[in-house]
């Protein structure tokens, strides 16, 4: 009997075809390591494998319980593409849940968000407690521990994050074949830009190896999600590939990799796509409350890639569709002129029988004073008064504002959330250096257990593909779903920049006339200057001169 490895690894491509046309590809990357980096009197862990040391040091030493962070460029389009495996807002997201043992969270806040910074060369250290939040309810572990002290959580966003090569390039780095092998090597960045959207993510937490959790184990997800559009292919044919989508084709699995897999969703094939090359490999599983059916493609197996030793999928569409996912959410400002406004945050049920609670976060910065009395929930033309209402109130340059509310949500309804806010005028010292581009609100956070079409398996223990096990299934009739808003992007009053330059041209003027003149006057030396005799008599002299005669006076 052979002993199990301490660290394994997995890697496996999900692509789904979009009812809109476009293309859903999602990495899904998993390091398992069995080891315990805080328990306390353990040797510290010196030797790295598959984990990658420089997240390994940042857990030990920062005494970190979990870590979620992600940087987006792009808008989920739910109401086009549906819902995603792992959602994200956009721009940079970090919440981490810190070992109960921290005696001082918001200093080991701080230097985490700077050293994340440097491993992953992003605007990380621009977070402070004046964009940090605890939330009491909406963000749970999602590994062990039922902890329910949000003292140790910390939340932040940076909305106006730019998501570039920069920060793919460091986070490829952490994968034990980096993008040298496996399904790494498609990650060609001016092909993973050039999309309708993009998401990486970095997700850390501890969790159980068996049923009865008797070994525990770190597990190191990183997921990469990007959705093509059928546009940007050159001729807006609707026809894909690994090679259009990627410039590259599969050679071999990654040599360190347990399992290397790709998913393609073929539920409504043949009715909506046709695809090739077909393969006799099938799975069904449970997604996001729907039994979803998939062609299966072992990158382990040598007849995969065939006599080219090349893996190159197509797929055609055949015709159309479109559902409307069962919660759908937006916001946006309304108001006129820049003293007053309206944050508008609604939310979707479209679900035809079933009403289900969903959990409102919003963080909203100082600058924005909102006016909690102006509260209102409607749905379906009543007042809807929240079960549950925590408010955390803003303290000007110390800390954002906090919102969080438990909504039922009628079926088949539409309900809006208003609160009305005055802006605030900031020291000249505070604005952006594009003051007139506007000022990001980060997206809203709705938090929801929607009812499962189909049962839901519990057993997390069974063997199941990345893409549907990130999510821990408390209960079979429903699934957790997580959607962010749009950001808002919000004017202040803004004093006109450019007017101390004037001022400045001014005064130089000024002065330089006016000081000029007086100093001239003070030092330079006045002589009278005799005037000169007439051109006649100069010219009567000269003769004069040359004859002997005396000069005429």
């Amino acid at each position: 009997c052979m002993t199990p490895a301490k660290d394994q690894f997995q890697e496996e491509l999900v692509i789904r075809p979009l009812h809109s046309g476009d293309i859903y590809a999602s990495f899904q990357f998993r390091t398992l390591w069995d080891t315990d980096f805080l328990q306390e009197g353990q040797k510290k862990v010196s030797h790295y494998r598959l984990f990658p040391k420089s997240l390994g040091q940042v857990l030990s030493k920062f005494s970190v319980q979990e870590l979620h962070i992600s940087f987006t460029q792009g808008f989920w389009r739910t109401m086009q593409w549906g819902q995603p495996f792992i959602p994200s807002p956009p721009g940079a997201e970090l919440w981490v849940w810190f070992h109960h043992t921290v005696s001082d969270v918001d200093g080991n806040w701080k230097e985490l968000t700077n050293v994340l910074s440097g491993i992953f060369c992003a605007s990380l250290n621009f977070i402070d407690m004046t964009n940090t939040v605890q939330p009491s309810a909406s963000f749970k572990p999602l590994g062990l521990g039922n902890a329910t002290d949000h003292r140790f959580l910390r939340y932040a966003t940076l909305p106006r994050e730019i998501v570039c090569t920069e920060n793919l390039t460091p986070w490829k780095k952490l994968l034990p074949c980096g993008s040298k092998a496996g399904l790494a090597v498609l990650m060609k960045s001016e092909k993973l830009f050039h999309s309708s959207f993009h998401s990486q993510a970095v997700h850390i937490r501890p969790i159980c190896q068996d049923e009865q959790c008797t070994s525990k184990a770190w597990e190191l997800r990183q997921t990469l999600n990007v959705v093509f559009d059928h546009y940007t292919s050159g001729q807006g044919k609707k026809e894909w590939s690994l090679f259009k989508m990627f410039s590259r084709t599969l050679t071999e699995a990654c040599p360190l990799a347990s399992s290397s897999k790709v998913y393609v969703d073929i539920t409504d094939n043949p009715e909506l796509f046709e695809l090739s090359p077909a393969t006799p490999l099938l799975s069904q599983a449970v997604v996001l409350g729907d039994r979803r059916t998939y062609s299966v493609y072992d990158l382990t197996r040598a007849e995969t890639f065939g006599q080219l030793r090349s893996f190159n999928l197509l797929l055609r569409w055949k015709g159309d569709n479109m559902l409307r996912p069962l919660l759908h959410a937006e916001r946006y400002v309304a108001g006129f002129g820049l003293q007053t406004g309206e944050i508008h945050t609604v939310i979707y049920n479209n679900h035809p029988y079933r009403a289900f609670p969903v959990l409102l976060m919003d963080s909203v910065p100082w600058y924005l004073q909102l006016y909690i009395h102006t509260l209102t929930v409607t749905s379906k033309s009543r007042d809807n008064k929240p079960s549950y209402i925590h408010y955390q109130p803003a303290k000007d340059r110390h800390r954002p504002h906090l919102l969080e509310m438990l909504i039922q949500l009628p079926p088949h309804s539409m309900t809006e959330v208003t609160v009305q806010f005055e802006r605030a005028l900031l020291k000249w010292t505070e604005y952006t250096p594009d003051p007139n581009h506007g000022f990001y609100v980060g997206s809203s956070v709705i938090s929801a257990l929607v009812p499962s079409m189909v049962a839901m398996s519990t057993n997390f223990t069974q063997d199941q593909p990345l893409f549907s096990s990130f999510v821990p299934v408390k209960e079979e009739s429903s699934y957790f779903v997580r959607v962010y808003t749009e950001p808002l992007l919000v004017n202040l009053p803004t004093p006109d920049f450019s007017m101390p330059y004037n001022v400045i041209c001014l005064t130089c003027t000024v002065v330089a006339v006016g000081y000029g003149s007086f100093y001239n006057l003070l030092t330079r030396t006045f002589q009278v200057d005799e005037p000169s005799p007439p051109l006649a008599k100069r010219l009567a002299n000269f003769i004069r001169r040359i004859r002997g005669v005396p000069l005429l006076a």
